[in-house]
């Protein structure tokens, strides 16, 4: 996603992947509504809505089972199932066909960096420069132990397993059974993917070493501890398994170095926020660190990427914490999970949760101002058709509804909407490249001002 971003912007980007092949086994991942949105708003959606399965966005908070409220603000309000290698697929494609490049089996061992760029070291040896280099290698990221980056949090304290396999028992016996244990075990699921496929989710007792992968016995041992039976599961597609430990990286960035992803923050998978709180990373990211190569950046830009994602980890660590707790089969916790199942009965609970953990209530600090800025602005019709369908090519945009305004000398960077709709009740808005609001107003001082704050200076 990252690469992608860079080459919207003519920046030229290499891809490191250690692995040598693409992953095989074919895990189902969901995409929440915010991803979705940035998936829209560059042209992707209709590729991966072909290769995913919709389904109703309700249900995330710790698994307690309410739907949805009605009238969410956007024009994507689902989750989105995708089997994992697709949309890693979908996401190189889309890179490579910008002009990015990929190479495979290349593990970095090493790096320095000076005033003009990183030194990286491969593990075969080899040497490679670049102005920029962004570690988007995962929980145990080697950039961010190199880089000396503190990764301070909480340890595993309980452990659960988790894969896709075969069973051998009628589905209606699976049914009764998951219903029976749920009323107490929040943890513990079997949930159809057709052709007697099963995700299967376990808690276990204790906490392992993670770097070991789990066997099917294992899977079979805490089923019949947890379950009674097994279920006669066989055959399995792939078999993992992960903790709760919450950990959040010091600092995002260290002089040439930035960390993204996993690599940046960890946590419980629990209501499924780790793989689009590390797509949105790289959405904001991107725009940023294409305009500090450039060389149209202001001073302060690049800083931002910390000062407004950084935060946003910081929630998921707690809201995952508060989830897993609500998953615990112990009085107090299954106390508090009851009174929360009452208060989101409550339209305004309800809503608030559905927004968090979808990333759609995400408002940056732009400082103070109406509601609307810091947010991200929902796809709403205009004339030309749907307003994300002008965010393709990852440039900032002004709507102006007065029809007086000009983006003046940032045109190069900013493009410019006259009269867009009458859906917006405010006069203008000045869009960042991520889809977030920037600017309300309808003095040109005022958005010169503000476009020198987030595009740097005028080219003329």
């Amino acid at each position: 996603m990252l690469a992608a971003e860079l080459r919207l912007h003519d920046v030229r980007v290499l891809v490191l992947e250690k692995e040598t092949e693409p992953v095989s086994f074919v895990r189902i991942v969901g995409l929440h509504i915010r991803s979705i949105e940035v998936m829209a708003m560059r042209g992707l959606l209709e590729r991966i809505l072909e290769r995913g399965r919709q389904r109703p966005a309700g249900g995330f908070f710790a698994a307690i089972n309410k739907p949805a409220p009605e009238g969410l603000d956007s024009a994507h309000a689902y989750l989105l199932g995708i089997p994992q290698p697709v949309i890693v697929h979908l996401l190189e494609e889309h890179a490579i066909e910008l002009g990015a490049q990929v190479r495979r089996g290349c593990a970095v061992a090493d790096f320095e960096q000076d005033d003009e760029g990183v030194t990286v070291e491969l593990a075969d040896g080899e040497q490679l420069r670049s102005h920029y280099l962004v570690g988007c290698d995962g929980g145990r990221s080697t950039v961010r132990k190199l880089l000396g980056v503190g990764f301070p949090g909480v340890p595993s304290r309980t452990e659960t397993l988790m894969g896709e396999m075969e069973v051998g028992v009628p589905q209606e016996e699976i049914a009764a059974k998951v219903t029976e244990i749920g009323e107490t075990n929040k943890r513990f699921s079997l949930r159809p993917f057709g052709e007697g496929v099963y995700q299967v989710i376990v808690p276990v007792a204790g906490v392992s070493d993670r770097a070991e992968p789990p066997t099917l016995e294992d899977f079979k041992q805490q089923l019949r501890t947890v379950a009674g039976t097994d279920f006669g599961v066989h055959s399995p597609r792939w078999l993992s398994r992960f903790g709760d430990a919450t950990r959040l990286a010091e600092r995002y960035r260290v002089g040439r170095v930035l960390l993204a992803g996993d690599a940046a923050h960890i946590h419980p998978p629990i209501g499924g926020q780790g793989l689009n709180l590390g797509v949105q990373d790289a959405f904001n990211l991107g725009w940023k660190l294409a305009a500090q190569i450039r060389g149209w950046a202001p001073e302060t830009l690049l800083d931002t990427y910390q000062a407004e994602r950084h935060p946003v980890a910081e929630d998921v660590l707690d809201n995952t914490r508060a989830q897993m707790e609500l998953s615990s089969t112990e009085p107090g916790p299954q106390a508090v999970r009851r009174l929360l199942t009452e208060l989101m009965d409550f339209d305004e609970v309800n809503r608030y949760l559905i927004e968090k953990i979808t990333a759609i209530g995400v408002r940056y600090d732009f400082g103070a101002g109406p509601d609307l800025l810091g947010r991200r602005l929902r796809d709403i019709d205009v004339k030309q058709g749907h307003l994300y369908g002008l965010l393709h090519r990852g440039r900032g945009l002004l709507l102006d509804r007065t029809e007086r305004l000009t983006v003046g000398g940032w045109s190069d960077r900013v493009d410019y909407l006259a009269d867009p709709t009458a859906v917006l009740d405010v006069p203008c808005v000045l869009l960042r490249p991520d889809g977030h609001v920037a600017w309300i107003g309808d003095d040109q001082q005022d958005l010169d001002d503000h476009l020198s704050r987030w595009f740097g200076k005028p080219a003329n």
